[in-house]
């Protein structure tokens, strides 16, 4: 690897890592930070995605723990069943929108768009929530059917960000926010694990003569860069939202939104 390939991964890995869990679109970020830097694979991004996911998991080991070792008991059976039935709403409109041969528009306006819309809500709904309504600790079955849709939501438009769809739904359906970032995040890796399986074996499928080659190297840096980042910020995130809300994550959507809307406007970002 060249120096500015190093630069190059450890700027997209820290991207990936700082945003996949926080609510401002991991996606968002990386198709904005290629309009300047090298556009990278496909299976580039979703590597890097999933090794961002995978290294939260020491953060909820825990609960973990308690799904893998004693999930014959119903709370844990319970929790595990509800995140495979969001897993499964989620792969089954993924597997649709494969067969509609659905491509994630790269273009910075509906980034932009995504990002603004997204800190509107954020905003609207952290000052209702201030009017006093009860938030539960339990995850229901409805919260379980938006979260598959919300995942599905961020697919379809980029800047939405997976977390931030999952977590801005369930907080309108009473959920609180310890609770809607801990589910949120657990079905997460699943849904991008599997993604990754699915993407890794297309990647060898088509590799032929004429295929570019894969910098495995450069795969490897940006990955480590995204896990160590991603474990950072989400335990930050944890902490940080024990006493603040969302707010400050929309107000910066929007502030990063309109900044976008202004480089689209003079014509530096496509």
């Amino acid at each position: 690897m060249q120096p500015f390939d190093w630069f190059v991964a450890i700027v997209l890995g820290a991207i990936e890592g700082l945003t996949e869990f926080i609510p401002v679109s991991s996606t968002g970020h990386l198709l904005l930070a290629e309009q300047w830097l090298p556009r990278q694979s496909d299976l580039f991004n979703i590597v890097i995605q999933s090794a961002a996911v995978i290294a939260v998991l020491p953060l909820f080991r825990e609960r973990c723990r308690l799904m893998l070792v004693g999930w014959r008991a119903p709370a844990a059976n319970n929790y595990l069943i509800k995140i495979l039935t969001a897993f499964a709403i989620t792969g089954g409109g993924g597997l649709a929108l494969e067969k509609m041969h659905f491509k994630l528009p790269e273009k910075a306006l509906p980034v932009a768009l995504a990002l603004i819309i997204g800190g509107l809500l954020f905003i609207a709904v952290e000052a209702w929530l201030r009017g006093g309504r009860r938030l539960v600790n339990e995850v229901t079955w409805g919260m379980v059917v938006v979260v598959g849709i919300g995942q599905l939501i961020a697919a379809v438009f980029p800047g939405t960000s997976r977390s931030g769809a999952t977590i801005l739904l369930v907080l309108v359906m009473g959920l609180n926010r310890p609770a809607a970032i801990e589910f949120s995040f657990l079905v997460g890796i699943p849904t991008m694990l599997s993604a990754a399986g699915i993407t890794i074996l297309q990647a060898l499928r088509n590799a032929g003569p004429g295929a570019p080659a894969e910098s495995w190297n450069m795969v490897i840096a940006a990955s480590v860069v995204s896990a160590v980042v991603s474990f950072i910020a989400v335990k930050w995130l944890l902490r940080f939202i024990r006493t603040h809300t969302f707010t400050s994550f929309g107000w910066y959507r929007i502030a990063l939104g309109a900044f976008i809307l202004a480089y689209v406007h003079f014509g530096v970002l496509k």
